[in-house]
């Protein structure tokens, strides 16, 4: 019994009771796992207040633009010959204004780089660090939307990128998929995930006659309409004919007081590509299977071009998600007789179709 009893005690004296998180208060208050994460809680609230007035509006659009731009900018293989490679997500279209905003294919981009650029100066984080941070922030206020991370620590850019390494929708697929790996080893599954941004996109400039186009009938949704409404049969264009970058739109009607759907040959074209059609199928009305993998691509994209060793993991501070949970369906007048579908390797997804006897009309 004395050995029983001792071996009893002895196990127990081998439990190692888990210290609790060590935590830190920061001066306005709140508390952060790192005294890196404090300046980013009034940096939040800020941003919600002022700028996104905590809804999906046409500025989260245009931040998660500049956001992807911003970092997307970096090659690895001029890195390797020694010119310059420009340094990926470091926010070298803030800190020069004057030069990447007025490349091709960053027209409109000028509108949130001075539209952001106040919140840098009036608070101690990096232009890269808040462009990455604004991006999480912002689409949280999009149902659907996941919960990015967001690390901490990117140090100023010290010159602006080249021009050339934004993929414009003019590019053919390989074209796309050889720019990805090149800025961040990106893959074509995982290019098609971070198009799932384009759920909440906007376009500007590919037809000079339309300003504000949405990609989908639910632009303030972040769901999986997007991947559904490309794969329909185009029909007409919602302005001109013959744009660079614009194939034909399943849903162009518009008037005074609705958008027409845009469509971005890009967009059609990795769709329908072999390599990728079974994954661009693969999303529709997989909602949280389309989130993970956007959550998944974008946190790599975040620091694409940089050296996270210090990075401070402050994703804390990112408000939480608002949850979406409605099924994707055809827009009044489409069926699945409208689909293209480039994916042999798997059904279709049943869905069903919005009522209505016209066109879906989209609400500017």
């Amino acid at each position: 019994m004395a050995f029983k009893s001792l071996a009893i005690l002895t196990a127990l004296a081998t439990i190692v009771v888990a210290a609790p998180a060590k935590t830190v208060t920061c001066p306005d208050g709140n508390t952060a796992s790192n005294a890196a994460c404090c300046p980013f809680f009034a940096l939040r609230d800020d941003l919600q207040t002022n700028l996104f007035e905590s809804q999906c509006g046409e500025d989260v659009h245009e931040t998660l633009r500049l956001a992807f731009h911003d970092a997307i900018a970096f090659s690895s293989s001029l890195e390797a010959q020694g010119l310059p490679a420009g340094g990926g997500a470091d926010g070298s279209m803030i800190l020069f204004p004057n030069v990447e905003p007025n490349f091709a294919e960053n027209l409109g981009i000028s509108d949130s780089v001075f539209f952001l650029t106040p919140f840098s100066a009036s608070h101690p984080v990096t232009a890269g660090d808040l462009i990455q941070f604004a991006t999480a922030v912002g689409i949280t206020n999009c149902p659907g939307a996941p919960r990015l991370e967001f690390l901490a620590g990117r140090p100023n850019a010290t010159a602006p990128a080249p021009d050339g390494l934004v993929p414009g929708p003019q590019d053919s697929v390989a074209t796309i998929f050889a720019r990805f790996a090149d800025a961040g080893g990106f893959t074509p599954k995982e290019v098609i995930a971070l198009l799932a941004a384009h759920t909440i996109a906007h376009v500007h400039f590919v037809d000079p006659t339309i300003d504000d186009a949405p990609l989908d009938t639910t632009p303030s949704t972040f769901d999986t309409q997007f991947f559904l409404e490309v794969l329909l049969k185009g029909v007409g264009f919602p302005g001109t004919s013959g744009n660079p970058g614009e194939s034909l739109s399943p849903l162009p009607i518009g008037d005074a007081e609705n958008e027409g759907e845009f469509r971005l040959t890009s967009d059609f074209l990795l769709a329908r590509d072999p390599e990728t059609a079974c994954t661009w199928q693969g999303f529709i009305n997989e909602q949280e299977k389309m989130t993970s993998a956007f959550a998944a691509a974008m946190a790599k994209l975040a620091v694409v071009g940089q050296d996270t060793t210090n990075f401070v993991d402050c994703s804390e501070v990112i408000p939480a998600a608002i949850p979406f949970n409605k099924a994707a369906t055809f827009p009044a007048t489409k069926t699945i007789a409208d689909v293209e579908q480039a994916c042999a390797a798997s059904p279709f997804p049943s869905l069903a179709t919005d009522p209505g006897a016209t066109e879906t009309l989209i609400p500017l």
